[in-house]
């Protein structure tokens, strides 16, 4: 291989200091360096491969991780290869699960798919991605092919993964299909020779598969590149909508704003790192000057939500859910105290008829007057409309005049 100029090595500095924040562990990082520096001397993009079951298609702050750091790969004009299982789709990964999956039906993976790719094109230019669907090369494998990609890989080696450690101490069943996921999920590597395959820790089973069968094949093996798994709100478990602990990337401006506020302090670089666009500059600068003091903690918390809506909703949007969070939460427009209700009603539901569902009128004929003189407002914004539909959100509130509150707990 030629030897890099000076400017070519800055390059590579440059660009293995971006692949390289809030990375936990890249294996092995002296071979990413090598492909970096190779794909520069030969002015040819890298191949960096995301996997994706599409099981569970609403996409979170703790999905986009990955995915920013797909997208700092794209901006150097490396390609972005999104693999589609619809056929390992159709086993499920067992990863960290105590019981077999669901497997899903085409139609499923369809329809998840295509949600996820509205929801992606908010973080990645779909534009220039390559879109692959894994029954394209699966499907065709018979049966002794099948036996032969086995016969590349000990039980023995299968068995050291840690979920299914844990099933056979706990004398729970696992079921043969199992097995032959991460093989899968490895012959997409062999298939599209990829460079550079993207995961959460929770996936290193799995991604060093791609590495294994790539040599196995007579292939250049990939470079695993593991992200840490993004604690939620509550600053201990995993971000997850099942645990109520996350940010959804399509809510709305306020929702996201008030959420991100709520971000434990001691997560907060580490939320800077792992979900927004700013520059491993920018980070530095704002972790020494909340460390010197220069920066406040919630300063520096309100410009990381500022961040995050201005990324999925647009610079206005921003200023405004920051506007209505002091108006409403710092200069203290609420009570201290607001009754909380537990909501268990319907998630859409017209504003007279949530109203009513609150206690808040003994008619609706009442409640249809006050909207109408302006005396209502649903997170201190004024409802305008007797007609409108709400969407109920965990932490809404509803107000009524200026002493009456109510907020709603799903």
């Amino acid at each position: 291989m030629k030897q890099l100029t000076a400017e070519q090595r800055n390059e590579v500095k440059r660009q293995m200091a971006i692949y390289s924040q809030g990375v936990q562990e890249i294996i092995p990082s002296e071979e990413l360096e090598k492909k970096v520096a190779t794909s520069i001397l030969e002015n040819r993009p890298l191949k960096i491969k995301l996997g994706l079951d599409p099981s569970a298609p609403d996409v979170h702050l703790g999905h986009t991780v990955v995915l920013n750091k797909l997208r700092q790969f794209q901006e150097n004009g490396h390609m972005i290869q999104l693999i589609i299982g619809d056929f390992t789709g159709k086993i499920g990964d067992p990863t960290g699960k105590s019981v077999a999956r669901k497997q899903l039906t085409d139609e499923e993976v369809q329809h998840n798919a295509k949600t996820y790719f509205e929801q992606f094109a908010k973080i990645i230019d779909m534009s220039k991605v390559e879109l692959h669907y894994n029954s394209k090369w699966l499907s065709k494998l018979n049966f002794e092919d099948v036996i032969q990609l086995a016969g590349k890989i000990t039980v023995a080696r299968l068995l050291e993964r840690d979920d299914f450690e844990e099933r056979i101490a706990f004398g729970k069943p696992i079921s043969l299909h199992e097995f032959f996921y991460p093989l899968m999920q490895g012959y997409d590597s062999v298939e599209l020779e990829c460079d550079i395959e993207l995961g959460g820790t929770d996936q290193h089973f799995n991604i060093l598969m791609g590495r294994h069968f790539q040599e196995k094949f007579g292939k250049e093996k990939q470079v695993a590149l593991l992200m840490p798994l993004l604690e939620g709100l509550d600053g201990v478990e995993k971000m997850s909508k099942s645990k109520k602990n996350y940010i959804g990337i399509d809510e709305s401006p306020q929702e996201m704003y008030g959420k991100a506020m709520s971000i434990p302090d001691e997560l907060m670089m580490k939320y800077f790192e792992l979900v927004t666009d700013c520059t491993p500059e920018q980070i530095q600068m704002i972790k020494d000057e909340v460390n010197t003091g220069k920066l406040h903690p919630r300063d520096a918390k309100m410009l990381f939500s500022k961040t995050i809506v201005r990324m999925y909703h647009g610079q206005e949007a921003a200023e405004k859910a920051e506007q209505h969070f002091v108006s409403v939460f710092q200069q203290r427009t609420l009570p201290d105290e607001i009754p909380v209700v537990e909501w268990q009603g319907m998630t859409e539901i017209s504003i007279i008829d949530l109203l009513m569902a609150l206690n808040m009128f003994t008619s609706k004929s009442e409640a249809r007057r006050m909207i109408e003189n302006r005396g209502v407002k649903l997170n201190g914004n004024k409802v305008e409309d007797t007609q409108l539909q709400v969407t109920v959100t965990n932490d809404l509130i509803v107000q009524v005049g200026k002493r009456k509150f109510v907020k709603i707990k799903i």
